[in-house]
């Protein structure tokens, strides 16, 4: 390209005419301002970019929402994240469970394990710690099946993509200017042959002309080599970054199956959370030795017996052992209520439910004010009150 330029400045010293110099200018000029004609995408290719974009912004979306929902606090986030930067092991840290748990061991030290006060501390803050361990297993585990494929995909399959991308896009440009030089190169090639006047006296002219339609021809080949090449390596890339783009749909695969293990270990953290808080229901639910007795009777009923109950023993309609058939209804107080939600038994005190049906409902003296007893036809067991809507 010096060379041709160096011709070209000498012709121009030598010829009247500024054609040549000028075609340069304006092409460059177009190159610069990205005039030139751009190679476009087919709609296949240009519908795997979309898909391609789609998958990695909710990816991060998903993957950030994730960290927060399995540890809310910033600072540890931040913590973590360094850690890791600096490839190095985050220390261990107690669940907030767990320090809870803790506090109320110590707490009952204190107070006195042989206290109400104590003794209650010690099943609860077992309970709490046993709960910040379940909490721990799963962070680890959602952790290792969920968040590490997200972020691997964010932090290598994505950048191999966008890096092939980029260079996809030089590969166009490339072609694209390679497109306007043969164009420009064919419009002066043309102008240069037209030039000749062969009635003018000055035959220097004609000689310098002759020369510059040869210049052209020469970089009309060399121009025309070089689109044929800037094709070839633009095809390669574009086969390239269109294999790594069709790839996506396994990735999609992929994630779908992590999101499945998520879900199952999300599932056995909360069951195993409400299997040992029923057990401490169960602890506390018992009699003991130490607990307080109520001193007064509840109004309006005097010779209500479960008043002379201790505090923390289970009412008639919470004990494992319940008759509700032995349940009788008041002979005044019993209502009519729609049921709103559909409601499975979770043993045989209870009656399930169909949304929509009606049924007859009262309570008895103890009984949890989030429950009433619900007859149908001859069936018959408590109903939790949120289900139903009392009709007057």
């Amino acid at each position: 390209m010096d060379s041709l330029g160096t011709k070209l400045c000498l012709l121009k010293r030598y010829h009247p005419s500024d054609n040549f110099c000028t075609f340069f200018s304006e092409s460059f000029t177009e190159e610069k301002l990205g005039q030139a004609e751009k190679t476009e995408l087919d709609t296949h290719f240009e519908n795997l970019l979309s898909r391609a974009d789609c998958t990695k912004n909710w990816t991060e979306k998903i993957y950030r929402q994730t960290e927060v929902v399995l540890q809310p606090n910033p600072g540890a986030r931040i913590e973590e994240f360094l850690f890791e930067k600096l490839d190095r092991k985050v220390p261990p840290r107690p669940t907030n469970g767990e320090i809870l748990g803790q506090f109320m061991l110590e707490a009952a030290k204190e107070f006195g394990p042989g206290t109400p006060y104590g003794s209650t501390l010690i099943k609860v803050g077992d309970c709490q710690r046993r709960l910040g361990g379940a909490e721990r297993e799963f962070l680890q585990t959602s952790s290792i099946s969920f968040l590490t494929p997200l972020r691997n995909f964010l932090e290598g399959d994505w950048r191999t993509i966008s890096k092939e991308r980029r260079l996809l896009e030089n590969r166009r440009l490339d072609l694209d200017a390679c497109k306007a030089r043969l164009k420009k190169a064919k419009t002066a090639e043309t102008k240069a042959a037209a030039v000749p006047d062969f009635q003018e006296a000055r035959p220097r002219n004609y000689v310098l002309s002759a020369s510059a339609s040869a210049l052209w021809n020469e970089e009309l080949d060399k121009v025309s080599h070089e689109l044929r090449v800037a094709q070839t390596e633009f095809d390669r890339q574009a086969e390239v970054t269109r294999l790594l783009l069709e790839g996506i749909s396994s990735t999609h695969v992929n994630h779908l199956r992590c999101l499945c293990e998520f879900v199952e270990v999300q599932a056995m953290y909360y069951s195993q959370c409400h299997k040992y808080m029923q057990e401490l229901q169960r602890e506390l639910g018992r009699r003991s030795p130490h607990s307080l007795e109520v001193n007064s009777h509840p109004a309006g009923s005097p010779t209500d017996p479960s008043a002379f109950l201790p505090l923390n023993s289970p009412s008639p309609l919470e004990t494992d052992t319940l008759q509700i058939e032995e349940v009788q209804p008041p002979a005044s107080g019993t209502r009519k209520a729609k049921v709103l939600y559909d409601y499975d038994a979770a043993d045989s005190s209870e009656l399930s439910l169909r949304a929509d049906e009606l049924i007859t409902v009262y309570t008895v003296p103890g009984m949890d004010s989030d429950w009433l007893i619900g007859e149908r036809g001859n069936q018959k067991g408590k109903v939790p009150v949120t289900y139903l809507e009392l009709l007057s």
